[in-house]
Formats: C-alpha cells, sequence, structure tokens
C-alpha cells in the first residue's frame, strides 16, 4: 500500500501546515481547498489511502463530500477522517454515522496528530493485507493465475517472461503462454486498465476471452492473429460485465517449425527487436486500439524476422513509467537506452530483465516484460 493522504480544507494555513507535517513522516500528500477541487484531483489520480477533511467549508461541507463519496464504488471504501474545530457530539456523531473511521480535532498537538494518522494507517494496512491474503488464498484453490508458472520449450527459440506487481499487491497485468502443438505457440502479455488491484479481478476475465477465441480460431484452422483479435475485440465490447473496461493487448504467434514469428497488438506499446547487424533497436507498432473501446477496429499483423541470436521484447506501461515531483512520466526513449546499453555489453538475457527493472528507482505500476529470442545454429 501507499501512504498517500488527500486533505480537504478551505483554510490553506491549516492545509500547508498538515501537509508539512506528514510529509516530513514520510507520507505523500495532495491538498484541496475545496470539494469540488478535491474531487478534480480524485478523478484525475490515483486513489488515496486516506482522505481527511474538514466539516465546515463553504458551499459544499464535508458531510455533503462524504455523502457523494459513499455514491461512487471506487471511493466509498476509501478510509475518511474528518477534521473538526467544534467540539460538538451531534456534529461528531453525524461524522460517524456516514461511515467515517475518527475525527480529529484541529488544536490538538502536531505528535497526537501524528500518532492518530500514523495508528489509523496501520490499522488500515493490517485489514487491507488480511483481505489481500484472503483474495490470495480463494484464487490458489480455485487455481486462478494471471502470470504462468513457466514458458513452453521450443526448438528454435526461448522464451523469458518477469513481472512484479506493484507494491506486491495483485495487478491487471497478463501474461500466457497457449502451446497449440510443437509447431504454434501463443505469445499474449495485456494490462487492464484499472486501479489498484481491482484490476486484477478482470484480467481473469480477459485472459478467459482471449484462450477461448485463440482456440476456437485454431479449432477452425485459422492461425491470423488479426481475425483473432477482432472475434475477441466484439465479445469483449458486448460483454455488459466489462463495460468501460478495457485493456491492452500483445499477441505473438511463433511458428516453431518455419522458425517465424508474428505481431498484432490492441493499444500495446510498440514491440522491440534487437538487431545484431546494425547492433540497434528496431520498433513495430500494431494499428488496433484497446480491447472493448469500439466495436469495429482494424487490427494488422506484423511479420518480425528474429535472426539467429536476435531477440524481441514485449513490455507492458509499468517498464518505462517512472514518477518525478508526484507526477507520473512515461519514457520509452529512456527505456531503449537503457536495453541498447545493456545489449552493447552482450549481457545474457536473464540479467537484461534483472538490470531494467532494478533500474526502477521508483515503481509506480506493474511491471511486466516477455523476452523471445531466437536460438543460434548451433543450439538447435
Amino acid at each position: 500500500m501507499n501512504k498517500t493522504i488527500l486533505l480537504v480544507d478551505d483554510d490553506l494555513f491549516q492545509l500547508k501546515l498538515y501537509e508539512k507535517l506528514l510529509q516530513n513522516n514520510g507520507y505523500s500528500c495532495r491538498i484541496a481547498l475545496s470539494v469540488d477541487e478535491a474531487e478534480s484531483i480524485l478523478l484525475n489520480n490515483e486513489i488515496p489511502d486516506l482522505i481527511i477533511s474538514d466539516y465546515e467549508m463553504p458551499d459544499k461541507n464535508g458531510f455533503e463530500f462524504r455523502k457523494r463519496l459513499l455514491k461512487n464504488d471506487l471511493l466509498k471504501n476509501v478510509p475518511f477522517l474528518f477534521l473538526t474545530s467544534v467540539n460538538d457530539e451531534h456534529f461528531i456523531q453525524q461524522g460517524l454515522d456516514l461511515k467515517a473511521i475518527d475525527y480529529m480535532a484541529k488544536d490538538i498537538p502536531p505528535a497526537r496528530i501524528l500518532s492518530k494518522i500514523n495508528n489509523l494507517m496501520l490499522a488500515v494496512r493490517e485489514h487491507y493485507e488480511r483481505s489481500l491474503s484472503e483474495v490470495k488464498g480463494i484464487a490458489e484453490k480455485l487455481n486462478l493465475r494471471n502470470i504462468p508458472k513457466k514458458a513452453p520449450v521450443l526448438k528454435n527459440f526461448t522464451i523469458s517472461y518477469f513481472n512484479q506487481s506493484y507494491q506486491y499487491q495483485p495487478g491487471g497485468d497478463f501474461i500466457d503462454f497457449i502451446q497449440i502443438n510443437d509447431r504454434y505457440t501463443f505469445v499474449i502479455l495485456g494490462d487492464v486498465m484499472g486501479k489498484k488491484w481491482g484490476a486484477w479481478f478482470f484480467s481473469f476475465s480477459f485472459l478467459s476471452y482471449i484462450r477461448s477465441a485463440i482456440r476456437l480460431c485454431v479449432f477452425d484452422e485459422t492461425f491470423s492473429l488479426p481475425i483473432i483479435l477482432h472475434k475477441l475485440n466484439r465479445v469483449i465490447y458486448a460483454d455488459e460485465f466489462l463495460n468501460d473496461i478495457f485493456s491492452t493487448l500483445s499477441l505473438v504467434l511463433i511458428d516453431d517449425e518455419e522458425a517465424t514469428v508474428c505481431y498484432s497488438g490492441a493499444g500495446d506499446l510498440p514491440v522491440i527487436k534487437y538487431d545484431a547487424t546494425a547492433r540497434s533497436l528496431v520498433t513495430h507498432q500494431s494499428t488496433g486500439i484497446l480491447l472493448g473501446f469500439s466495436e469495429k477496429v482494424f487490427y494488422d499483423d506484423i511479420n518480425i524476422d528474429l535472426a539467429a541470436g536476435e531477440e524481441m521484447y514485449l513490455i507492458s506501461d509499468g517498464m518505462i513509467d517512472f514518477e518525478i515531483d508526484g507526477e507520473k512520466k512515461s519514457d520509452m526513449n529512456l527505456f531503449k537506452e537503457k536495453l541498447s546499453a545493456l545489449k552493447e555489453r552482450n549481457e545474457p538475457t536473464e540479467n537484461i530483465v534483472n538490470d531494467l527493472f532494478n533500474k526502477h528507482t521508483s515503481q509506480i505500476d506493474d511491471c511486466s516484460i516477455i523476452i523471445i529470442k531466437r536460438k543460434n545454429d548451433e543450439h538447435q
């Protein structure tokens, strides 16, 4: 879990005092001078771990703010703490009746403020970890997973992969390998668009659809990636359960008999190939948009020629994301510079995976990478 707190108060001086106190003790803070400003922050940023709001504010007060949050499925369970300068039992009870976890008087000493918030965050964390443990236990009993235990063994290619969920909580990235027979293997990398670990549940639905679509097409002797993606997208778009839930997808078909690789994608990052002859990186970008975003979408396929010893890389956006001054940034060029430097040093595949991830000084999303390497002739 993060330690992110949204502070809401129409008194800027009070806000700054709380912000400085909390930031000096390891918390990340966002501040809002009104309910409207707070709602704008909640709409455009990651959901905080705690909301602290004043009772009395002009226009919309803290009670109205809390009522509005309770009507929002994404925000109603965010722990909420009321601030008050009025020691009135009626006000306090009214706040607690709105499922606020507690209240806090503005005039208490800073040490007590910090102690109270620390204790609340600790209780929230312990509850969260118990819930997460229970969910993981159920998933394991049902044999549900969105990351495979191992990659298939092929004659002409090796497949390596790595996944690190954000802060070790279940994430929206999913990876799968579908080995149809000794000749054909599908490689899947996707990312469900969602916050926190709620996206994890939807990743199972997307994976189920993808597996079914691939196998149904294969039964009809159809191995065309654009056709598979087209059918898959139509079904997902029509599913009311997945309304407003979208996913990126990189789909690769390996023909181990002909030693060929074909790629198609939906709203994903470009696939990167290392060209050993030119000693440079080449990117391939599919034209398809996110799965489920529109009913009628055109998908293309790209044949990627991998010579002996060459590699291609499929990545999720967490591999290129980082945070500066509290803002999320993405830089594909920086990622490519790191990858190029590693290839120039002839680093082995396992070192590339480790070095690329370890250089993330501040992971802010799930990180996934799949490396497909054409074996050298002597290893075949």
